[in-house]
């Protein structure tokens, strides 16, 4: 006795949402053919199953009730549709992968129903086109609609911009090269990104909310810095918005130099990264707020921030190191890790191990002016003074870990 369709149906619907391999291929399919899903990280991923795993039970209540999209649904894809369009993953990208999805769905249904009757077969196909249908025009017309918010606002889209790129909510440089293009701005590459906050600022207060969670004192602070660092008639754009307490800055790598100044005005404190390129700000970011975290009161100098180097040697004591322990030891130790340098590095090494010039310059064998002066010259080459007690720690590491 044969199943009615219905059954059928319902049989293979169960099947496949009980099955996480399916929403497992519908993700590696659009992975593999959608060349702006192919270049999302491991961070992005798990939106793309849950949205994924989503699709599928619908779709398939769907063909097993023969319905359609309801209101619910609609919404639910304008509202994807937007946050595409603020992230800049393009619309056709999406629907592309919405058909590859469809594509899958069909060969699993296919899969666990080989002698799928013919009205069971012309329903699914007939479901999947007048869905993607509907969606694609609802869709588009969010996408285009917020899009065009976005440009009109351009105080506001500009601020999203770098909450996005925090985020790393940017699919690929292409992505960020088209909805720059929209915006008409030209971001600086190679750029620093700055994260700063009062001097003041309460450890136990987690900095690390959203830009919306804002009170719009905190934005002003940030385009008041925005306008002390960024030069004036640049062709390039630079960013502004915030975390919390803290003010995130994207600029021209030149604005490093003025940072530690400006900020010591405000009494601000903050953290430079300048060593990741346009496609790794969230990486800078995390650098950079996790180093505002731990870094020790002393490290914090007038007039002074810390720097990619400070934040590498940071995330290692706190057992997340974000790089290989010889390039930190090159970031810190800069040209002092040549080996024409090795008698300063010599010299900085007996300092360290002998706690004065004096005891270092008999341990050398040298005039004691004379190895203070190899001390001045490691603090040009470094920018690292070994009498102050955080520089000298991160010297030490840097020379610890480099042997």
């Amino acid at each position: 006795m044969t199943n009615k369709p219905s059954e059928v149906r319902e049989r293979v619907r169960q099947e496949m949402i009980a099955d996480p391999r399916v929403v497992e291929a519908i993700v590696a399919a659009v992975h593999e053919q959608v060349p702006v899903y192919a270049a999302l990280d491991d961070s992005r991923l798990p939106e793309v199953r849950t949205i994924a795993a989503w699709g599928l039970e619908r779709l398939l209540h769907l063909w097993a009730t023969d319905g359609t999209l309801g209101p619910a649904d609609l919404r639910r894809f304008r509202g994807i549709a937007s946050a595409r369009a603020a992230d800049g993953r393009p619309v056709q990208a999406v629907l592309r992968a919405y058909r590859v999805a469809g594509t899958v769905l069909t060969d699993e249904v296919a899969a666990r129903a080989p002698a799928l009757g013919a009205a069971d077969a012309f329903a699914l196909a007939r479901m999947l086109l007048v869905s993607l249908d509907t969606l694609s025009e609802e869709m588009a017309t969010a996408y285009a609609a917020t899009s065009e918010d976005l440009a009109t606002d351009r105080t506001r889209a500009l601020r999203v911009l770098l909450d996005d790129l925090i985020a790393g909510r940017h699919a690929s440089v292409g992505a960020l090269a088209d909805r720059s293009a929209r915006l008409d701005v030209h971001l600086p590459d190679p750029c620093c990104l700055l994260v700063a906050e009062p001097a003041a600022a309460d450890r136990s207060d987690p900095a690390h909310g959203t830009a919306t969670d804002l009170l719009d004192p905190a934005y002003g602070t940030a385009t008041d810095l925005l306008d002390a660092l960024a030069p004036s008639g640049a062709e390039v754009t630079s960013l502004a918005t915030v975390r919390g307490s803290r003010a995130v800055l994207l600029l021209p790598l030149a604005a490093s130099a003025r940072a530690g100044t400006v900020l010591g005005e405000r009494s601000w404190r903050g953290c430079v990264i300048t060593g990741e390129g346009l496609d790794r700000i969230a990486l800078a970011h995390r650098l950079a707020a996790d180093a505002l975290d731990t870094a020790p009161a002393h490290a914090h100098r007038s007039g002074q921030v810390l720097t990619d180097a400070d934040a590498q040697v940071l995330a290692l004591l706190g057992g997340r190191p974000a790089a290989p322990p010889d390039h930190i030891a090159r970031l810190v130790l800069g040209p002092l890790a040549e080996p024409a340098q090795r008698h300063l590095l010599d010299a900085l090494t007996t300092y360290v191990d002998a706690g004065s010039a004096n005891a270092a310059a008999r341990a050398l064998h040298l005039h004691p002016q004379s190895l203070r002066y190899r001390l001045r010259r490691v603090r040009e080459l470094t920018g690292r003074d070994p009498r102050d007690p955080w520089h000298r720690l991160t010297l030490d590491i840097a020379r610890t870990i480099r042997d």
